[in-house]
C-alpha cells in the first residue's frame, strides 16, 4: 500500500521501519520539511515529504505528532483525500511534560481521540498509543506465537477499523477491538493496559471489566495515575517527541 505518515518522532519512525520492510511505500513528513528528513529516510526507507503531500498519498494516513500540534495542522490537509482512507491518530494527552492542560481533556467531556477527531474534521481510528516505539519496531511477531501481544483499536467507522486492524495484524500485534473513538479512554494513559504488552486475551477482558462509559471514578484514578507517570519520567529526565 501507499501509507502516508505526518510525524517523524518515536512512532511515526518506527512505523516507516516496519512499513517500508513490509514492502509499503511510505511518505513521511515533519514540521520542518523534508530536507531536515535525510536521516530518518536513510534509517526508514521511506521518502520525506511535506504534510500535505503525505495526507494526499496514502490509502492509509497517520497522524503522529504532538498531540498540542494537532490544531497546528492546515486546515485543508484532507481536502480532496477519498472519505475511504483511513486517518490513524496515535496521539496521548500529556500535559505536564509537554502539552499543558486542555480543559475539554480534564474533565473527561471528550477523549483524547474525540479532541484530534474533532481539530482534524475527519473520522479517526485510535491506534499504536500504548505501545512503546522500540517494542512497535522490533517486537511484532507472526499469528499464532505465544506471548503475541495486542493493541486495541478504536474508532466509529466499521471499514475504516477493518482496514487498520489489518494493517495491526500484518505488523505482528493482534488488533482487539475496543469499540467506539468514545470508548478509547480504555487505552489512554494512565489506564492498566497502557504500555502493557499485554496478550489478546488479557487485553479482551481487561476491557470488557472496565465497562463502556467511563465513570467519574475512573476517569480520576486514570488522571491521578498518569500524572504519577509524568512525575517519574520527568525525574528520570525523560523528553518526549
Amino acid at each position: 500500500m501507499k501509507i502516508g505518515i505526518i510525524g517523524a518522532g518515536h512512532i511515526g519512525s518506527a512505523l516507516a521501519v516496519r512499513l517500508t520492510s513490509l514492502g509499503h511505500s511510505v511518505l513521511i513528513a515533519n514540521s520542518r520539511g523534508p530536507e531536515t528528513l535525510g536521516d530518518v529516510a536513510q534509517k526508514t526507507g521511506a521518502t520525506p515529504s511535506t504534510a500535505r503531500e503525505a495526507a494526499q498519498y496514502g490509502e492509509i494516513i497517520v497522524v503522529t505528532i504532538p498531540l498540542i500540534n494537532i490544531p497546528d495542522l492546515p486546515k485543508d490537509l484532507f481536502e480532496g483525500v477519498p472519505a475511504s482512507v483511513p486517518v490513524i491518530d496515535t496521539s496521548n494527552y500529556y500535559p505536564l511534560l509537554r502539552d499543558g492542560h486542555l480543559r475539554e481533556l480534564e474533565t473527561g467531556t471528550l477523549t483524547e481521540s474525540e479532541w484530534v477527531q474533532q481539530h482534524l474534521g475527519r473520522p479517526v481510528v485510535k491506534v499504536f498509543n500504548n505501545i512503546y516505539a522500540e517494542h512497535l519496531e522490533k517486537s511484532g511477531t507472526p499469528i499464532g506465537t505465544p506471548g503475541r501481544i495486542a493493541l486495541p483499536v478504536a474508532g466509529d467507522e466499521a471499514a475504516a477499523k477493518q482496514k487498520v486492524m489489518a494493517l495491526v495484524e500484518e505488523l505482528g500485534f493482534d488488533a482487539v477491538e475496543d469499540g467506539s473513538l468514545h470508548e478509547s479512554w480504555r487505552q489512554q494513559p494512565g489506564t492498566p493496559s497502557y504500555g502493557a504488552d499485554w496478550t489478546e486475551p488479557k487485553l479482551r477482558e481487561h476491557l470488557r471489566s472496565l465497562g463502556h462509559e467511563r465513570t467519574a471514578a475512573q476517569h480520576a484514578q486514570f488522571l491521578a495515575n498518569h500524572a504519577e507517570q509524568e512525575k517519574q519520567m520527568a525525574a528520570q529526565g525523560i523528553k518526549l517527541k
